[in-house]
């Protein structure tokens, strides 16, 4: 996360607990994908994904004045998805479900720890990446695709035209995508060699 996205996220996290209707849909705009393919890779449910992360958003909402969280709230959410996708299983308890229940909240613990350190290295990789990009194709994929702001959103954000945004996205999303081939492609021979 560069400092200007994480900058925000703390705005956010302090406009939440200030009751921001706003920020909450920001911090929803962030998270809800992620969050969203987080659980379907257990539940195997669109349907059910999505109910989960709309009860971590209700959650969130219904507990903002209680947020500890001042710099992100990524692990909060993750944490409460979890909490969410093992109380799913658990109360199919009286199921043939059931043992699917307990082989997920293994799985999940398991699973954690490694997901955590895979998305650390994979941001790592990212942040690398994007460095080696020009400063106004950084920022355009910054804006747009790590922000999810519009194209016309982020053309007014750096004083810049729409179709030249729409350019040098494209441009920096085509040198981004080499750039990350290359990481991969070392991990790919790192991981063949062990």
């Amino acid at each position: 996360m560069n400092e200007e996205t994480h900058l925000r996220e703390q705005e956010l996290i302090r406009e939440l607990k200030a009751n921001s209707r706003k920020a909450f849909d920001d911090i929803y705009r962030m998270y809800a994908r992620r969050l969203l393919a987080y659980c379907k890779q257990y539940t195997k449910s669109l349907e059910d994904a999505e109910e989960i992360v709309q009860d971590v958003f209700v959650r969130l909402w219904n507990n903002r004045s209680r947020i500890h969280q001042e710099e992100t709230l990524r692990s909060l959410l993750f944490t409460m998805s979890k909490n969410q996708l093992i109380n799913a299983y658990r109360s199919r308890a009286n199921s043939p479900a059931y043992e699917d229940y307990v082989e997920c909240r293994a799985e999940l613990f398991a699973a954690d720890t490694h997901y955590r350190v895979e998305y650390e290295e994979f941001l790592q990789a990212l942040r690398r990446a994007l460095h080696v990009l020009p400063l106004t194709q950084r920022k355009v994929i910054e804006l747009t695709r790590l922000q999810e702001l519009s194209n016309k959103e982020a053309a007014r954000a750096l004083s810049l035209s729409e179709q030249t945004v729409k350019n040098q996205l494209s441009l920096g999303l085509k040198a981004l995508k080499k750039e990350l081939a290359k990481v991969i492609m070392l991990l790919g021979m790192l991981l063949y060699i062990n």
